[in-house]
């Protein structure tokens, strides 16, 4: 299914005529069930000063320049509210054309907290995954959450909770939309806890833990991730395919504070996964890698943030002529190295490697935000790189530069390259 560019212009041009356009756009009631709709349109730039490898290099960014520019998102969702307890909604990304949420819940004596879910849905195992997209901290999600959350997948889901702690539990199985083999992920399950001992205007302090549990979609695991920047084609951390893999077992940690117009986060995930023993040593160790950040916010202009089923919440500016202004930080550490160097047995040989060396990366990120009035967005991103990933060559495989051969073969290569940002959004 894909819209046409007209299409998406009619509804970005009734978004725009509307009133009060923040909220959803309210339709119609049809069988009992108040219709509302929603949307999102999001355009990068990134320019990247790259150091080893070509971060604009793949795909459709081969064109030799040094940036890359792009609609990242137009997602168009359509919300209803009853009949009853009832609450349904169906959201497509035109740009990725894919589905977004597509599902159905029953609040339970018509509690918000206490809750059923069929359809395709976020999993409960990622703060940041779960908050929403439109106002996220930084451009590019963190480190952890791209390679090691898991978003949205079809399944059921019970909630159970009140305003200060929850605790979620899904049965989920491939993604509504279909993609090239293998797929990202199995079925399986997750779980999620959360506790604001703290909740208050203002003052709010939060804890979470979660767990997902699910089966590797034709025993094949691949674990990678981007440098901070979602239009890289180039990722400088990569397990590669990893077979005879049976199933991947993720743990999270999750700790958010807010003091006024001040908000801390941070999220730690360790996965495992688990290979058959085929009689190949090098093919049967299960793996292990880890992923966490933790960043800091500032509302220069003196908004702070909710609470809601364990996320924040972000607020309208105090004063939508001027908006509001945020300032902030993360640094980001991704470790994909779980094995060892076997010496090459002659000179001119590949070394070998026991396990995966999937490479190491930190990033710092810095950042500015400014949200106009009810409906724009804007951002300036500036992400400072430190990586390292094992190469196993011999002189004769063919790199870019023949002359770098010598200098390239069965040694770490750092990549330390620096990346420019920028967002334009529109949301309603």
């Amino acid at each position: 299914m894909k819209l046409s560019r007209s299409t998406l212009s009619v509804a970005l041009l009734a978004a725009l005529v509307a009133p009060a356009a923040h909220a959803e756009i309210a339709l119609d009631v049809i069988g009992n069930s108040e219709v509302s709709f929603e949307g999102l349109v999001q355009a990068d730039y990134n320019y990247f000063d790259s150091d080893f490898a070509d971060l604009n290099a793949g795909g459709d960014a081969l064109d030799g320049r040094d940036s890359d520019n792009e609609l990242r998102r137009a997602e168009l969702v359509l919300k209803g509210k009853g009949p009853g307890n009832f609450e349904w909604v169906v959201g497509y990304d035109a740009k990725a054309d894919k589905w977004l949420d597509v599902n159905a819940k029953y609040k339970i004596r018509g509690d918000s907290n206490h809750y059923f879910q069929l359809g395709q849905f976020k999993q409960p195992n990622s703060m940041e995954e779960l908050s929403s997209t439109k106002n996220n901290d930084f451009i590019a999600k963190a480190l952890v959450t791209n390679t090691f959350g898991v978003a949205r997948r079809l399944g059921g889901q019970y909630r159970y909770g009140a305003n200060d702690w929850g605790v979620t539990a899904s049965y989920f199985t491939r993604e509504l939309t279909e993609h090239p083999a293998p797929t990202p992920h199995g079925p399986g399950y997750g779980l999620r806890g959360n506790w604001a001992p703290i909740n208050e205007k203002g003052n709010i302090f939060h804890l979470g833990l979660s767990y997902v549990d699910y089966d590797t979609f034709q025993d094949t695991v691949r674990l990678r991730a981007r440098p901070g920047a979602d239009l890289a084609g180039t990722r400088l951390v990569d397990t590669g395919n990893m077979t005879n893999t049976d199933r991947q077992k993720t743990v999270g940690a999750e700790a958010m504070y807010v003091t006024g117009p001040v908000k801390l986060q941070g999220e730690y995930m360790q996965t495992k996964v688990e290979r058959y023993n085929n009689g190949n040593p090098r093919q049967s160790h299960n793996f292990d890698g880890n992923s966490w950040y933790v960043s800091g916010l500032w509302n220069i202009t003196g908004e702070t943030w909710g609470y809601k089923e364990g996320t924040p919440t972000t607020p309208l500016p105090d004063e939508p002529a001027s908006g509001m202004w945020q300032v902030g930080a993360r640094f980001d550490s991704i470790d994909l190295d779980d094995g060892i160097v076997i010496a090459p047995t002659s000179p001119t040989a590949a070394a070998a490697v026991d396990g995966v060396l999937g490479g190491q990366m930190d990033t710092w990120t810095v950042g500015v935000n400014w949200y106009w009035r009810s409906n724009f967005k804007f951002m300036l991103n500036y992400v400072m790189v430190d990586s390292s990933k094992f190469m196993a060559r011999t002189p004769t495989t063919g790199l870019v530069n023949p002359a770098d051969q010598n200098q390239l073969v069965n040694r770490k290569v750092d990549d330390n390259p620096n990346i420019f940002e920028a967002r334009m959004q529109f949301y309603w």
